[in-house]
C-alpha cells in the first residue's frame, strides 16, 4: 500500500456525489498540481468512465472490477489496486462498502 497521508495538500469540502449518494469522493490536490479523490462506496453495482488514466487503491473493502478490453471480472481488496487507461469505461461490482483512493494521470 502507498502513503497513509498526505501532507501539504488542499482538500475541496464539497463532495463529488455519483449513483444517488452511493459512492462519494473528496479532491485532494497538491502542490505539484495533482490530485487525488479519496472515496467510499456502498455495496451496489457501478459504471464509471475515465477522462485521464487513474488507479484506484483499495484501502478496505473488496470488489470485483471489469476493466477496459477484459471479458473476465477481477477482484481487488484492501492493499491492492488496479490502473484504468484514459477515454475508457469500467464496471464495479461490491457486496460490501469500499474504502479507496484514486490517483489520476
Amino acid at each position: 500500500m502507498a502513503e497513509d497521508q498526505f501532507t501539504n495538500v488542499t482538500v475541496i469540502k464539497k463532495a463529488n456525489i455519483y449513483f444517488d449518494g452511493r459512492v462519494t469522493s473528496r479532491n485532494v490536490i497538491f502542490p505539484d498540481g495533482t490530485r487525488k479523490t479519496l472515496g467510499y462506496m456502498l455495496p451496489g453495482e457501478y459504471e464509471f468512465g475515465t477522462g485521464t488514466s487513474e488507479t484506484m487503491e483499495i484501502m478496505i473493502g473488496e470488489l470485483q472490477v471489469l476493466l477496459p478490453g477484459n471479458d473476465q471480472w477481477q477482484t481487488y481488496k484492501a492493499g491492492e489496486s488496479f490502473y484504468v487507461p484514459p477515454n475508457s469505461k469500467f464496471k464495479l461490482i461490491l457486496k460490501g462498502p469500499v474504502d479507496y483512493c484514486c490517483s489520476y494521470g
